[in-house]
């Protein structure tokens, strides 16, 4: 895949990605969240909501969501005392102008639909405060895992779309490059049920999953199967972008 000429510091794929880390391990290390007032966007099952609203009490943190049995299932679990979740997209944002410390997105920015990626970045912007955050983290359409599931959901187009908007955001003046991290997330499964109930069975998507897909997945998947199962890596990029003051 080309990069944009136009910005030559962002960088789609880097060759040899060596770090193998939690996510959490990134954010931390980029980010300063005590005291902050946090907004992410396409919180999903809200795992690293929830996990940064317990390490930082003293933050606030929304979390927001557009699929309607994934916001339900949030609202019904237990939720920190520090955080909200709401139901919204990236698209439009009815938070108030310059209210938020920093902006996530973890894996999301790509679910946004392509005719409204510049939408959610001016939106982004213009809710962060002068100085603020936005931490966006994305899959690189590369490795194993990307070829499994590249097998029955083929996110190329989209994920490309994904970095050209982030780009574009940058190259409109709404953001700063402050840094690009690339690192590789450990991905383990137990078994194939584990693998399918994870990936096919999503409420965010209509995966609609052919016979002859799940059976090539498979095969795939046990090409990789050993005593504990299924251990892989996801190759992730993250972004850190800057409002201007």
């Amino acid at each position: 895949m080309t990069e944009p000429a136009t910005l030559p510091r962002m960088r789609l794929e880097q060759a040899q990605i060596t770090r193998v880390c939690a996510e959490s391990e990134i954010y931390e290390m980029l980010l300063s969240l005590d005291a902050a007032t946090i907004l992410e966007l396409g919180c999903g099952k809200a795992a690293h909501t929830r996990r940064i609203a317990l390490a930082h009490p003293t933050a606030t943190i929304i979390a927001a969501e557009v699929d309607r049995v994934q916001h339900e299932a949030n609202l019904a679990a237990s939720v920190p005392s520090n955080l909200r979740f709401v139901e919204f997209g990236a698209e439009v944002i009815p938070l108030p102008a310059a209210s938020v410390d920093v902006v996530l997105m973890f894996k999301s920015l790509h679910h946004v639909p392509v005719a409204r990626l510049d939408d959610a970045s001016s939106e982004i912007a213009r809710v962060l405060r002068p100085g603020g955050h936005a931490y966006i983290s994305e899959p690189i359409f590369a490795g194993p895992l990307n070829e499994l599931i590249r097998i029955f959901n083929d996110e190329q187009a989209v994920r490309q779309a994904a970095f050209c908007a982030l780009c574009r955001s940058v190259d409109r003046g709404l953001f700063d490059l402050e840094r690009e991290v690339f690192f590789l997330l450990p991905v383990k499964y137990e078994d194939f049920a584990e693998f399918s109930k994870r990936h096919f069975d999503v409420t965010h998507s209509a995966r609609h999953v052919t016979d002859t897909q799940r059976e090539a997945v498979e095969r795939l998947f046990n090409s990789h199967l050993g005593p504990d199962g299924v251990s892989l890596t996801q190759q992730i990029r993250v972004d850190l972008l800057r409002k201007p003051r």
